[in-house]
């Protein structure tokens, strides 16, 4: 069906930057059929969302240059922020809401005979992140914004995201995400002026400089090219617009005219593709050793291309003098991965701007601050001396002496402790030596910090307590925070526009005053109000998983949600336990008192990642046999739900009412996704594990229901931990494991889950999942008592809400400005007349 627009006139005047209904409908027209080519509208959206997102692209284009402009004026230190994931989702809502400009871009549609909702369901996901760590630095860059703080996000441009997940026979099956596909990112501008030169393989050669000092320069070298496309991120309702610069990369031929007329084609472009590999895919699976070298070469392109820019920028505006370097830069690594940004930023000021070692350190030490997000040792960062001296052999000279000098410090601390050498150097030594890259972190870093209160004990306690003895005032804690534009006034506009009507508008960026919420709770009429928005965001969500799954969710019922990556150590094998635990009550007619429930859980697991895969197949083969019996119609209903990411949790979390946190205690470093459905008023089920632990002080232990194993016991647990004997003495588990072998639920496919009944029945089972079962299920039996007096749960949705002010990502960046970067706000100023005619800013 299509529709001929026809702009209504208006009396007054339109001006290209207008952000009035006029205006935006004008600029809409011309770019869809003047830009794009088009004459009519087609109701799928692929023209209608880039034309509009041009559209709202130029208002933002005109408070960035204007946000450039304050911050060179006031010659602002600022933070570069490096990550290798920014899970960003859809930006076309999140940009009209930061501008003020929501009602206006959906007057200016409805004139035109269309809706807002339609144009915004057609824009993809950007596929720059996978979980937690990516929406995180997503979060925030809009917080940065927000405050009026100067902050560049680095990150890689992949063509293609994590993947696309479908589920086929009840396995997950990956598809490639080529995000990109429909003719790139209308929200990115291309800046070519700006590429950087990277460096990969080749050698280093001494030579005497002109003043007579012998230097090091890398030579022979095989060389990409890192092309910046900017990205904008506005801050709510303020007129600063920060930059997301990412990197793609390029060979820095076309292709090799010799060998094309030589009629060797695939070699002609060998050198191109190879280039161009490396930002292809996010995370491509490391169990080979090219894909060891990819990411590698993928965490290099990253530092090097960001610090290349970062020294550009400063040589613009301050020539080759490098005094005050430190005192307006701060490099903030998010995890492990830009880790190598160390070394790097030595081998850029030694070789290429000619400082001493000394001199280099020194600036070195004072800009760079590290960010661990992980208390899993595995997930650290190592790799080989072999790899990187094939493919970074300078940047291996750099670490050597980095190391060299860092182990003189130590063994002038602990003169003759040789072990301690041994377990604090870069280098690990061995059958294959290995570099450390958090401990090169920690090592070149001024600040050292974790994610939740409990992780960052337990960094200090354990991982890196060697380096807490060397340098206790590096080591502090940061616990994240979601922004609440995101994660609330964009993704529950009803919950939203009810706050605002209860507390007064400003909460968006004081979220702390959502704690007056707190005293509606005892208010009949609020509390009424507060179940038509959950009940309405209920319909939508079945709405949703009707569509992707076929299954009708009870808007009446429970649900049940769990969404995060699937790994081990979250457990969700445990929550399928429990739903197997529920099942067996319904057939031996356990009903009494029920409270029907909807579970969901969705995540993806790492395509090399044979045991997380294998509990997605679980979780689908047993919902298929619950959704199927007649016996647990209307008391239990299961769903997988596939490629979750962003824009699904945006319709998720606000239709939640059990938020499922229940990892092992001592494994999550923080969780965000628990903050976000705290936010919406979802009640949690956890463990004492990561920011669980600030969430149940914030709430108290009347609105959060608490189980299983502090993290110190599990550690007391693991010399002797008998899960047989745990099973044996407890018959709501032994039922659940004796009906798991059985094969009820793989009866077509026998012995498939044997290692995972394995893996829960082994004493050796890090996870600890048969010692938490029976206070799980406990818990869950206090929660679905809970729910069914509805006013209980309502009052308790409301208190939870009310008291995520503190998850609010503005408190994290205030505390890491604060603490760690030093930055000023600054407030840039909208010049009066036209906006320029093009972008011109530079970082």
């Amino acid at each position: 069906m299509s529709t001929t627009p026809q702009l209504p006139r208006r009396p007054q005047q339109v001006t290209t930057s207008g952000l009035d209904s006029a205006a935006l409908s004008q600029d809409f027209l011309r770019y869809f059929s003047h830009t794009l080519g088009r004459d009519n509208f087609d109701t799928s959206g692929e023209y209608l969302f880039p034309a509009f997102a041009l559209t709202v692209r130029d208002r933002l284009n005109e408070r960035w240059n204007a946000t450039r402009r304050a911050y060179e004026q006031q010659q602002s230190r600022r933070t570069c922020y490096l990550s290798l994931e920014y899970l960003i989702g859809r930006s076309l809502r999140n940009a009209l809401i930061n501008l003020d400009a929501e009602a206006e871009a959906r007057l200016a549609l409805e004139w035109l005979g269309l809706s807002l909702e339609n144009v915004e369901t057609a824009e993809h996901d950007a596929g720059l992140g996978n979980g937690g760590l990516g929406r995180l630095a997503a979060c925030f860059l809009d917080s940065c914004a927000s405050l009026g703080l100067p902050v560049i996000g680095y990150g890689i441009r992949y063509g293609y995201g994590m993947f696309r997940q479908r589920i086929e026979n009840g396995c997950q099956v990956e598809s490639p995400d080529h995000w990109l596909h429909d003719g790139g990112h209308p929200w990115e501008l291309e800046r070519r002026e700006y590429i950087q030169i990277i460096h990969f393989g080749g050698r280093s050669e001494s030579y005497r400089g002109t003043d007579g000092r012998q230097r090091t320069r890398w030579v022979d070298t095989h060389d990409v090219l890192a092309v910046p496309y900017d990205v904008p991120v506005p801050g709510y309702r303020n007129n600063t617009v920060n930059t997301l610069r990412l990197w793609s990369s390029e060979g820095t031929a076309a292709f090799d005219l010799e060998e094309f007329n030589a009629g060797s084609y695939p070699e002609a472009v060998a050198a191109k593709n190879e280039a161009e590999n490396i930002t292809m895919v996010l995370y491509p699976n490391d169990a080979s050793e090219n894909g060891r070298e990819l990411r590698l070469r993928q965490q290099y392109f990253l530092v090097s291309a960001s610090l290349k820019d970062t020294l550009r920028q400063w040589k613009r505006l301050h020539g080759g003098d490098l005094a005050q370097f430190a005192a307006k830069h701060c490099f903030q690594l998010n995890d492990t991965h830009p880790a190598i940004a160390v070394a790097e930023l030595m081998r850029l000021l030694i070789d290429e701007h000619d400082l001493g070692w000394d001199a280099a350190w020194d600036i070195t030490t004072q800009t760079m601050a590290y960010t661990n997000h992980t208390l899993l040792p595995e997930a650290l960062e190592r790799w080989s001396v072999a790899l990187f001296s094939r493919l970074l052999p300078r940047l291996l000279e750099v670490i050597y002496e980095i190391n060299a000098r860092f182990l003189a410090t130590v063994a002038q601390t602990w003169p003759g402790d040789t072990e301690r050498l041994r377990r604090m150097s870069i280098i690990e030594e061995g059958a294959e030596p290995m570099v450390r890259m958090a401990y090169l972190a920690i090592v070149g870093s001024f600040s050292v910090n974790g994610v939740a209160a409990l992780h960052s004990r337990l960094l200090t306690r354990g991982l890196f307590g060697d380096f807490y003895e060397l340098w206790p005032e590096k080591f502090n804690n940061k616990t994240n925070g979601v922004t609440p534009r995101r994660w609330l006034t964009v993704c529950n506009p009803g919950l939203a526009q009810l706050i605002s009507e209860t507390v007064g508008e400003g909460w968006q960026t004081d979220l702390m005053r959502l704690q007056e919420l707190g005293a509606h709770a005892e208010d009949p009429a609020f509390r009424a109000a507060w179940a038509d928005v959950k009940r309405e965001n209920k319909r939508r969500l079945s709405a949703l998983v009707k569509h992707k799954c076929g299954i009708d969710f009870d808007i009446e019922a429970m649900f049940d949600i769990q969404v995060k990556r699937i790994h081990e150590y979250k457990r969700q094998l445990l929550n399928v336990l429990h739903v197997i635990h529920l099942y067996c009550r319904i057939k031996r007619g356990d009903t009494r008192d029920w409270t029907p429930r909807c579970v969901l859980i969705g995540g993806k697991a790492a395509p090399g990642y044979a045991m997380a895969k294998l509990i997605i197949k679980l979780i689908n083969n047993v919902a298929t046999v619950i959704n199927n019996d007649a016996a647990a119609a209307g008391l239990l209903q299961m769903v997988f739900f596939p490629d979750y990411g962003v824009s699904a949790m945006e319709i998720i979390s606000p239709a939640a009412d059990l938020s499922e946190q229940i990892s092992t205690a001592g494994k999550e470093a923080s969780g965000t996704g628990n903050m976000k459905l705290m936010m919406n008023g979802a009640v949690t089920i956890g463990t004492l594990d990561g920011a669980n632990i600030e969430i149940l002080e914030a709430v108290g232990q009347d609105n959060f229901f608490l189980f299983g194993l502090n993290a110190d016991e599990v550690e007391a647990q693991r010399s002797e931990y008998d899960p047989q004997a745990i099973i044996a003495a407890d018959p709501d588990l032994r039922e659940v494991i004796d009906l798991l072998a059985s094969g009820h639920f793989n009866q077509f496919e026998p012995g498939i889950f044997d290692p995972l009944i394995g893996a829960i029945t082994s004493a050796q089972d890090p996870w600890l999942t048969a010692a938490d079962f029976a206070s799980f299920v406990g818990a869950q039996r206090d929660a679905a008592a809970a729910y069914r007096d509805r006013d209980r749960w309502l009052r308790m949705s409301i208190r939870n809400s009310a008291a995520s002010g503190r998850f609010s990502s503005d408190r994290t960046i205030t505390e890491y400005n604060n603490e760690i970067w030093k930055l000023q706000a600054v407030q840039p100023v909208l010049p009066r007349s036209s906006p320029e005619p093009a972008v011109t800013h530079d970082g």
